[in-house]
Order: C-alpha cells, then structure tokens, then sequence
C-alpha cells in the first residue's frame, strides 16, 4: 500500500479557487477503482497549508492515477495557487 501526502501553502487570496479545484480533483479522483481513499488536510497551526492525503494499492494505481485527465489537468492549476508548488511526498505503509 503507498500513501501519498501532497503538501501546498496557498495565499489567502487563492484559498477558494484552490478549495474548488481541490473539491473536483478529489471528486473525480474518488470514482477511480483503484483509489483507496483520497482527502483534503488542512493543518491546525497553518491556515493556509493543506495537503491531500491519500492511498493507492500499488506504484501501477498512482501511475494510472497521475495518467488520468483530471490529475493532468488540475494538478497544474493547483500548483499555480500554491506558494512554491506542491511538494509531493510517496510513502510505503508499513503497520
């Protein structure tokens, strides 16, 4: 099982154009069969930092994932709000 944690800082002044795109990527994303669970963080400390939290079967199901037309076209939009881009961190779950 991989679990994914895509961190961004957004400015407050794209907060709800980010929260929207982020709303329809996780929509989409959640249909995909593949998908185990996919979530929008927010950090408790930070108001403007987020993260998608997510967890895919297998290296295959991310790459399908990252294939799809909504990561492809999303993903970029969402790097454009974000302070510095997303930094994205791949994990494999242990316990």
């Amino acid at each position: 099982m991989l679990v994914v944690y895509a961190k961004c800082i957004v400015s407050g002044l794209n907060v709800e154009n980010f929260l929207k795109l982020a709303k329809e990527l996780i929509e989409e994303t959640r249909k995909e069969p593949d998908n185990v669970s996919y979530e929008l963080i927010q950090d408790k400390t930070g108001k403007n930092v987020y993260a998608i939290l997510e967890r895919w079967p297998n290296q295959e199901a991310l790459d399908a994932h990252m294939k799809t037309k909504h990561f492809t076209t999303l993903i970029p939009q969402i790097e454009k709000l974000a302070i510095g881009g997303v930094d994205i961190m791949v994990h494999d779950l242990l316990i």
